[in-house]
């Protein structure tokens, strides 16, 4: 009784405010129309993701994120962090702080900010003409294609430093005489980084790929604030979708909610993907 006695206001406001709005949101999903004359509709709603060419669009975009960016984004923040985990390393402080800093800055400001830098006549395209990269401006945000590429650079510039605080935090665990050993057995530091380093932070990798997973599918604010989803809808994701449903076009907030649980589906099955290629089991 004391145990639960301390967890029941946690409990309470869990089911509050993460259970009932979710089990609210499926009430919705099965319902049609606008404000208190919404009315049940079964699984109409769910129907109509199959036929929906803009929703179709959004799923396939989003997956390009996930499949480009998020592997990535690993990959560099766990390079950068074997790097700054280097005891011979000066000034290790700084470049820790300069890589987290993007994370923790404003999504609309930063996503203001490379609007600007990557448009027409923007720093990155002076850049590349004046290396003589390029003959004529790229297209940044205009451009389907290079509008992806943008976004993905947004987003891995923003949240690479973030995955790699924990990944230093796993190397700092590590007992040093693991690598020392290896080293007198004539380990090459690659082989070190595959054979020692990888698995044992197998566990913070899955973490990591997994809450990365869950921040793509979600992905919204730079979208909507780099590109807006265009041009035609070629940069659109799940989430923007969403508020387009919700509050751009005219307002349905039912067929709205069944978009957002293909969300929970998709975060679900690929959580359960990811869980099994790692071989945990618990």
């Amino acid at each position: 009784m004391v145990g639960w006695g301390f967890t029941l206001l946690s409990i309470i406001i869990i089911i509050s405010f993460v259970f009932y709005p979710m089990i609210q949101a499926f009430i919705t999903s099965l319902r049609s129309g606008m404000g208190n004359n919404m009315k049940f509709v079964g699984i109409e709603n769910y129907k109509r993701l199959f036929t929906d060419t803009i929703f179709q669009k959004a799923v396939i975009n989003t997956l390009i994120y996930l499949v480009v960016q998020v592997p990535i984004m690993i990959l560099l923040a766990l390079f950068i962090s074997v790097l700054l985990n280097d005891k011979a390393l000066k000034g290790k402080g700084f470049f820790r702080t300069a890589i987290f800093l993007p994370c923790v800055t404003s999504l609309v400001a930063y996503s203001v900010i490379f609007k600007s830098l990557f448009s027409n006549d923007g720093l990155m395209n002076k850049i590349l003409l004046s290396m003589h990269l390029i003959n004529s401006p790229i297209q940044w945000i205009t451009d389907p294609l290079w509008a992806k590429v943008t976004i993905i650079i947004a987003i891995t510039w923003r949240w690479t430093g973030y995955n790699m605080i924990f990944y230093l935090a796993g190397l700092q665990n590590i007992d040093p005489s693991m690598y020392e050993a290896a080293k007198i057995d004539g380990a090459s530091p690659i082989k070190q980084f595959f054979y020692i380093t990888v698995p044992l932070l197998k566990p913070i990798i899955l973490f990591t790929t997994i809450t990365s997973t869950i921040g793509t599918l979600q992905l919204f604010d730079e979208v909507m604030n780099i590109t807006e989803g265009g041009p035609g809808n070629a940069t659109v994701t799940i989430s923007q979708y969403i508020y387009n449903l919700s509050f751009k076009y005219s307002p349905n907030f039912g067929y709205a909610a069944a978009v957002s649980y293909t969300i929970v589906f998709m975060i679900v099955i690929l959580s359960l993907v990811q869980f099994k290629v790692a071989g945990d089991d618990k």
